[in-house]
């Protein structure tokens, strides 16, 4: 073998089968090989477990897959880029033309824009409610053929929260799926509702850390089957490197999400009593309007805080920018807090109409809570008010 050859065609390494690595290798390859033809096509046919291509399977991929779907009580799991590839992919794999989504004002921007755009483009139609129009889903579910119901819960940013009961229930008679986006909930909350299909950004909770971007659909095996082959000719697939990172992340999952949720009712309960503060949205504190209700759906109640202060976007964006530990960012889930002010979390789309049931005004102000010191970021959103107001 000569050196050129030899750079291409590296000495194995093999590790003994009772001499395993405590964390999984990296697969960093997009491609893999089997002995023969033969095998090669029983792979493609499906008659024997194996990978082959990077953009359709990977083992590091798959070890982060089956994770989630235990976490979340289901069959199968596919992993994309990132977040928003979920909703794209999932609309595009279970949509065609002529089909109806019902979907709602209080749901994130970029769900928005792929239902009201994207789908719209292929002749697939829409209905935009209010999540807490129950009445408004019975008659829109029972007058128009619905392919599927889209929401999540608690909302964006407002934290609204979906009477899951009530929408499964609704979309089951009526021959609907359900899709929820159960990012802000996470992965231990909701498994216990007649969910079709659950989307996760991964990039917020399960990675932590604010470093990886990706998603995943969570579903039965009939479903993420049928939605294999799209995800793959789309393209969306997660990097090798990205999951790992997203695995890595997941080991502190429990504990990350249980400080942010303390910190986040501490938080809370000091913004509740500030006489600058209007309203408090978190349905952890039981003057949340839907308090009762996310306490029978969930086991805690996340870690996002949003707040309505007086004043509008002078007094709202002062204090963002008076705040110390919590930076001025987009996303949510991190480690470490930060703030969203009015001038970045309304949306020229919305009607004045959906603006007013959006519950987003000149005075919303959007807080992720980390995992930093409660009395640091106590202290810090206190002076941060003081110097909004003076």
């Amino acid at each position: 073998m000569k050196d050129h050859t030899r750079v291409n065609h590296p000495p194995e390494v093999p590790v003994p089968v009772d001499n395993r690595p405590l964390v999984a290798p990296i697969y960093q390859s997009v491609k893999f090989s089997f002995d023969s033809t033969q095998e090669t096509q029983r792979y493609l046919r499906g008659e024997r477990d194996g990978f082959f291509y990077s953009r359709s399977a990977n083992p590091t991929l798959r070890q982060l897959e089956l994770l989630l779907a235990q976490l979340q009580g289901r069959e199968e799991c596919l992993l994309t880029g990132s977040g928003v590839a979920t909703l794209a992919v999932v609309l595009l794999a279970l949509c065609k033309s002529g089909d109806h989504v019902l979907a709602f004002i209080e749901s994130y921007g970029p769900t928005r824009y792929i239902v009201q755009h994207l789908l719209a483009k292929f002749g697939v139609t829409h209905t935009l409610l209010s999540i807490e129009d129950l009445n408004g889903i019975e008659r829109v579910l029972a007058g128009t053929p619905t392919r599927l119901v889209l929401f999540e819960s608690p909302t964006n940013p407002v934290t609204k929260i979906a009477d899951i009961r009530h929408m499964t229930e609704a979309a089951r008679r009526h021959g609907a799926l359900t899709v929820l986006d159960n990012t802000f909930a996470g992965f231990h909350n909701h498994g216990n509702y007649d969910i079709d299909v659950y989307l996760h950004s991964l990039t917020k909770y399960a990675s932590g850390h604010g470093d990886v971007m990706g998603g995943a659909i969570i579903a039965s095996k009939a479903l993420i089957g049928g939605m294999r082959k799209d995800v793959g000719a789309i393209g969306a697939t997660l990097d090798p490197h990205a999951a790992f990172l997203i695995q890595r992340g997941m080991r502190t999952y429990f504990l990350r999400y249980q400080r942010q949720c303390e910190n986040a009712l501490i938080v809370s309960r000091f913004l509740q009593s500030h006489p600058r503060v209007k309203a408090v949205h978190y349905p952890g504190l039981p003057q949340h309007p839907q308090h009762q209700l996310a306490a029978q759906q969930m086991r805690d109640f996340g870690a996002v805080v949003t707040v309505t202060l007086e004043g509008g976007f002078a007094e709202s964006g002062r204090f963002a920018e008076s705040l110390k530990f919590f930076a001025i960012a987009a996303s949510v889930g991190s480690t470490e807090s930060l703030v969203m002010p009015p001038q970045l979390l309304g949306s020229a789309a919305y009607t004045p109409e959906q603006r007013a049931v959006s519950g987003v005004g000149s005075g919303t102000v959007r807080l992720s809570i980390g995992i930093e010191d409660a009395s640091d970021l106590v202290e810090d959103l206190a002076s941060a008010l003081e110097q909004a107001f003076t």
